[in-house]
Parts: structure tokens; C-alpha cells; sequence
């Protein structure tokens, strides 16, 4: 299976979706319908997450499969290290390698909603830079490594400089991407970037991108992550929230120009989160 460091090295842009493990029998059988357009759309990549703590992982493994094998669709696949031990995560690895899985993204992860105080012990990383690491060294260059960055830094970290340095560290342990958190205003991520720069980062670093379809449920996941959402975001959807069809398409429109920007200011592509919806992406790929 082709790496994506291979593609990076090769594509001056990619565009990329993102999707998660229904928690349903209904929920599986509409993905594979998501499945079978986003394989008509002709992305670079799609990615699928990984639940809290692990919670999805067994599903995780299934689509990312599913989506190889049977749609075509090279699969990155969400790798949290939180509550996994190190035997674990070596278990699951080697799980991944055997299925020819070569593409991760390496993530401290969430503790699950069962465990919200759970805090690592002797036998657990505390990092994401130390999974990175131990991918590294147990596999070499076996798997292409995506890390995630944060263009208004991690919710835990003290400023923006400090948490630039810990994606440094964890580029220097082996990660190859950053794959970044939602943001609405470009700006953070023009910012984030020149930041990164002058550390000596100079791995791609792509933006997420989330198309507004419902603000108040957008505002509640911001709330959740630590994205904020700037006063123009808030005046233009909260006088129309109550308006589901006028909300999808001003959304819509906004995330086509905020990618428009984006890609004119330099990003190396677009990775969209789709929340297994196969519109607005093709709206926008399509404008794109």
C-alpha cells in the first residue's frame, strides 16, 4: 500500500477526508453508501478516527479496511496512546502492519468518558512524541506518521510558542505530517505555520477544515476541542441557526472560501472533516 510521505514527496497538493466508526448497524450501512462517493470523488487520502481510550478500534481497523480493499481508498488510521499499554499499542501495530496498513495518525488521545481522571502509569506513554517514537524504533520507516497540530495550541499547553515546540519534538521523533485542528479564521493557521517555520519544522502541515451545516452543534464541538470561533463566524450563522437550509448553504459557501484562501496563501491542500456526510465535501471539492 502506497505511503504518504511518498504522495507528499510527489503531489505539491493533496485533498483529503475525514471520517469516523458509526456506533450502529444503520450507522455502518450509510458509510458504506459515503464510502462509495467519496471513492467517486477521487481524494488523496481519507482518515479514520479512533474512539476515546480505544473505544473504536476494532471498527476503526474494519473501515480503514473496507476502504482499501473494497473502494480503493488509501486509509490513514487514528492511533491514540491513551489507556493502551505499551505491549498494547505494540499488539495493535503489529496488527496494523500485518494487514499492510501503513499510514497513522500518532495521538495522545482523550481518556474515555468511563475514565475522565485516568493518568498514565510506568507502563503507559504520556506523549504522543513518545508513541512516535516507539513506532520508530520498533519499525522503522514501515509506517508514514502524522502528527496533529494545533494553530490556536493544545488546550494544555501554556502559549502558542510552547506548544509549537512540542510538535517540533514531535516531528523530531519521527513524525512526517501535521494534520491540524479546525480553525475558523486563516489567519491562525498562516500564523501557526510561520511559527513552525522558524523553528526548522519544515514537514507539510495541513489544515482541517469543518464546513458549517449546524452552528449550534459547530459550537458545541469547538467548545469541546478548544477551537474558537471568531466574532464574524458568530454574526454571520447565529442570526440563521434556526434555518437548517440557509445554514447548510452559507456553510457551505464559507468553507469554499475559506479554502479558497487557504490553498491561494500557500497550504499544501485541504483535509475536510465530513462527519460521514457526503455533502457539503462534494460541493466543495467540486467548486475547488
Amino acid at each position: 500500500m502506497e505511503k504518504l510521505i511518498d504522495i507528499f514527496n510527489s503531489e505539491p497538493r493533496t485533498f483529503s477526508i475525514e471520517i469516523y466508526p458509526p456506533k450502529t448497524e444503520k450507522g455502518m450501512a450509510s458509510l458504506h453508501a459515503t464510502l462509495a462517493e467519496l471513492a467517486r470523488l477521487k481524494p488523496d487520502f481519507i482518515s479514520v478516527t479512533y474512539g476515546a481510550g480505544g473505544s473504536s478500534r476494532d471498527t476503526t481497523l474494519e473501515i480503514v479496511r473496507l476502504a482499501q480493499e473494497k473502494y480503493k481508498l488509501l486509509a490513514m488510521h487514528h492511533f491514540t496512546c491513551v489507556i493502551h499499554t505499551k505491549g498494547e499499542i505494540k499488539a495493535i501495530l503489529d496488527q496494523l502492519k500485518a494487514h499492510d496498513i501503513c499510514n497513522i495518525l500518532a495521538l495522545r488521545g482523550d481518556a474515555p468518558k468511563d475514565s475522565p481522571n485516568w493518568t498514565p502509569g510506568p507502563d503507559h506513554f504520556k506523549y504522543s512524541s513518545e508513541l512516535v517514537q516507539f513506532i520508530r524504533e520498533h519499525y522503522g520507516d514501515f509506517f508514514s506518521i502524522g502528527v496533529a497540530g494545533f494553530p490556536e495550541g493544545h488546550p494544555l499547553a501554556a502559549d502558542r510558542d510552547f506548544d509549537a515546540q512540542i510538535l517540533k519534538k514531535k516531528i523530531d521523533a519521527g513524525g512526517e505530517f501535521v494534520m491540524t485542528q479546525l480553525f475558523f479564521d486563516n489567519e491562525l493557521y498562516f500564523d501557526y505555520v510561520r511559527r513552525l517555520r522558524a523553528l526548522g519544522v519544515t514537514a507539510r502541515v495541513i489544515p482541517g477544515i469543518l464546513p458549517i451545516t449546524n452552528y449550534e452543534n459547530a459550537a458545541n464541538f469547538c467548545k469541546g476541542c478548544g477551537a474558537s470561533i471568531p466574532k464574524k463566524v458568530h454574526d454571520l450563522f447565529a442570526p440563521i441557526a434556526g434555518d437548517p437550509e440557509k445554514t447548510f448553504a452559507v456553510g457551505t459557501q464559507f468553507a469554499i472560501d475559506q479554502c479558497h484562501e487557504l490553498l491561494a496563501g500557500g497550504a499544501p491542500g485541504l483535509h475536510l472533516y465530513t462527519l460521514n456526510k457526503i455533502e457539503p465535501v462534494r460541493t466543495i471539492l467540486r467548486s475547488l
